[in-house]
């Protein structure tokens, strides 16, 4: 299994330029897309999901060219976008069986096996009457990957499925989105770190509409070893020190600002090394540091 995507470029009637000659090969598994809000990574997957044309660029799918064969692809697409609604009226059982049908499954009996497997796979099978009106955020969700994999998808793509989510649905997402097969390219895009850091095996960093990163996130990890540094600082500090240092992120602990640094070496002796992790490759590369090209 293998998507490859070559020299995407996506600009909007508004001039707003979405997607900037993008080049991506994904693997079975589950990929992480990260960035921040508006780098582009909806344009990316709606795109995919043969919702939207690129102006230009090519993307294939095994054999098959996703943007001239869009019905073959969505025979084996399962999507779940940023914005997913459901009829509030209706109950879980009685809208996936619709779905059901609308995909295509017109035997009673497997329809009726299949809802019901991927009621008990979402863990909703108890609460499969209840009106969809009635379901949390999470809940919503989680019907949200059940008609996605309605058709045995091979691709399946679900666009920020973390984000607002309290950290106990995080974790039933996160634990049921780790199920998904390894025959299976699973495309996950968000813009929260620990998405990746807990799920994905590979990854890329996209902001402005271009690709910052793509590799091995404990390779990322690597690349950046031992040239992040701490310290804490006063709050009427802070700015002088962005102005003199790469500061890549900060929060408040204790009342005052923590920042990490970016830098070969140590900035002064004032500063402490510190084990970097996921978060401080993300944030190297958005505030534009030369940490890595790629890897």
């Amino acid at each position: 299994m293998e998507l490859k995507i070559t020299d995407l470029s996506k600009t909007y009637s508004n001039g707003v330029q979405a997607l900037k000659n993008v080049s991506l090969t994904i693997g079975s598994g589950m990929f992480g897309l990260l960035g921040p809000n508006g780098a582009g990574k909806s344009s990316l997957m709606r795109t995919i999901a043969t919702l939207q044309e690129p102006d230009t660029g090519s993307i294939t799918f095994n054999e098959l060219d996703v943007l001239t064969q869009k019905e073959e692809v969505r025979k084996i697409l399962g999507y779940l976008p940023q914005e997913f609604g459901v009829y509030p009226k209706i109950s879980a059982e009685v809208l996936l069986d619709h779905l059901a049908v609308l995909k295509g499954i017109t035997n009673k009996k497997e329809r009726k096996e299949l809802t019901k497997a991927l009621l008990h796979k979402t863990n909703l099978y108890d609460a499969r009457k209840k009106n969809l009106g009635g379901y949390s955020g999470g809940m919503k969700q989680r019907f949200g990957i059940a008609q996605a994999l309605l058709s045995n998808p091979k691709l399946i793509i679900v666009d920020e499925p973390t984000a607002g989510l309290d950290p106990a649905e995080r974790n039933r997402f996160h634990n049921l989105l780790s199920e998904l097969g390894e025959n299976t390219v699973v495309i996950l895009s968000t813009h929260i770190v620990d998405d990746v850091k807990e799920l994905c095996t590979n990854m890329a960093i996209i902001n402005k509409g271009e690709v910052l990163l793509q590799g091995n996130p404990l390779t990322a990890i690597d690349q950046i070893a031992g040239k992040v540094w701490r310290k804490t600082i006063e709050k009427g500090e802070l700015e002088s020190y962005k102005n003199s240092f790469n500061v890549i992120t900060e929060r408040m602990i204790a009342g005052k600002p923590l920042i990490h640094v970016f830098s070969e070496a140590q900035p002064d002796p004032s500063f402490q090394s510190v084990e970097a992790d996921l978060e401080d490759v993300y944030f190297s590369h958005i505030f534009g540091t030369k940490a890595t090209a790629a890897v």
